[in-house]
């Protein structure tokens, strides 16, 4: 196939969980298919990301977005009733640069990721399959919760947009993919509709077990920009860790991840390191003994305890954070909802090897069963060749009924 793939963002640095997604399938779909690559973003990308996705892409289009363009989009959306981030990412200069693009190189199928990228492939009369990622929507709707005034009715007014936004991808998709079963039921469908499931994966070459120094006892990793990972870093700071050090005073928490916000770095004392960036996060799992995601908000799935699984690193997470990946609670996770419970999850495999060393067993086999990138992206292509039959079907229908006519 040639597949046409529209990204929100460059796929790489891999610092956000939706450019994993996009480059892992990019990767992987690039076996048998030819893939194109049509990118927005809102800075410049670097010559060695691109050398990075050249290995991967037959040929690749880069829409440079201005900040202050988007923002003029945002209001201009508000005052419309539109989604505001579907007016952050929109462009019209990008969306004549993607018809071009689409002309140049003819494409079999276009493959969008998620509903910021609705307007651009709205309109192009090609066999169409959008991924939702996540439910955007639901992640909205939890975060509203932890918020009051102004910034609640902005969480508000943008929840209903998404929701219609996903309604709506129906009546324009050949195809639809969301990453886990709790997001697709979400997703408020149509009845006839039909979301697949592709997951994501982990790359088990890169994240293999690494025999280093436990120097921290504790550790969290993920985009410390993102509300959900700041929400986990503050609840395992200000409310785990006091728990964990009436028994364990001298355990030492990590909190590592890309750009942390002022509320993340004001979390660091003697106890605390707040790593900011790194080149590599795979010694921040490994020189760890216990890896934690205390998500309360939040969606989709969590491939921090994918790579912290693969790498042999015992995990505790959250009901709400497991409910996409289907660990078993002491069998391959351990399971806590109140700080209590957390912290004592913790301090459990802190104080029990055999305990810990067994989870890590499981998990790891848990994780090559079922988080296999080549084998996420079998569906994904079963997917992508559905929606051209789809859409055929469809041609073929249309052009019958003028017949009839």
């Amino acid at each position: 196939m040639k597949i046409l793939v529209v990204l929100p963002r460059f796929p790489f640095p891999l610092e956000k969980g939706d450019k994993l997604r996009a480059y892992h399938q990019i990767r992987t779909l690039s076996v048998h298919n030819e893939v194109y690559l049509f990118a927005l973003s809102h800075q410049r990308v670097d010559d060695s990301a691109v050398r990075e996705m050249q290995q991967y892409c037959r040929e690749i289009c880069i829409a440079r977005l201005s900040k202050a363009g988007g923002l003029f989009r945002v209001v201009r959306n508000l005052l419309t009733v539109r989604s505001l981030q579907i007016g952050y990412w929109d462009s019209r200069r990008a969306r004549r640069l993607l018809g071009d693009f689409v002309a140049k190189v003819k494409p079999e199928v276009v493959y969008s990721q998620m509903v910021r990228t609705m307007k651009y492939v709205s309109h192009v009369d090609l066999p169409r399959v959008m991924d939702f990622q996540d439910a955007l929507s639901m992640n909205l709707e939890r975060r509203m919760m932890e918020h009051r005034g102004l910034s609640y009715f902005a969480l508000h007014y943008e929840f209903k947009m998404l929701r219609s936004a996903e309604y709506n991808a129906f009546g324009i998709f050949d195809g639809l993919t969301i990453i886990s079963e709790p997001d697709r039921e979400a997703i408020p469908q149509r009845s006839d509709a039909k979301i697949a499931i592709v997951r994501n994966g982990v790359d088990f070459d890169y994240f293999h077990p690494m025999s280093m120094e436990k120097d921290f006892d504790v550790v969290f990793c993920g985009n410390m920009q993102y509300k959900p990972n700041i929400n986990a870093s503050r609840f395992l700071a200000q409310e785990i860790m006091p728990i964990v050090w009436r028994s364990r005073p001298e355990a030492r928490l990590l909190l590592a991840g890309a750009t942390p916000k002022a509320s993340v770095r004001q979390l660091a004392n003697d106890r605390v390191v707040v790593s900011g960036s790194v080149d590599d996060i795979r010694p921040c799992y490994a020189g760890s003994r216990v890896f934690v995601a205390p998500m309360r908000i939040g969606s989709g799935l969590q491939n921090k305890l994918l790579e912290a699984m693969s790498m042999g690193v015992p995990c505790v997470t959250t009901p709400l954070a497991n409910a996409s990946l289907c660990a078993a609670d002491g069998e391959e996770v351990l399971l806590g909802t109140t700080a209590e419970e957390i912290a004592a999850a913790i301090v459990r495999l802190l104080d029990d090897s055999t305990l810990a060393d067994g989870l890590v067993e499981r998990a790891s086999r848990f994780v090559k069963e079922h988080f296999s990138w080549e084998s996420a992206t079998e569906g994904l292509e079963d997917v992508l060749r559905e929606a051209i039959a789809v859409h055929s079907e469809r041609d073929v229908d249309d052009e019958t009924e003028l017949e009839d006519e």
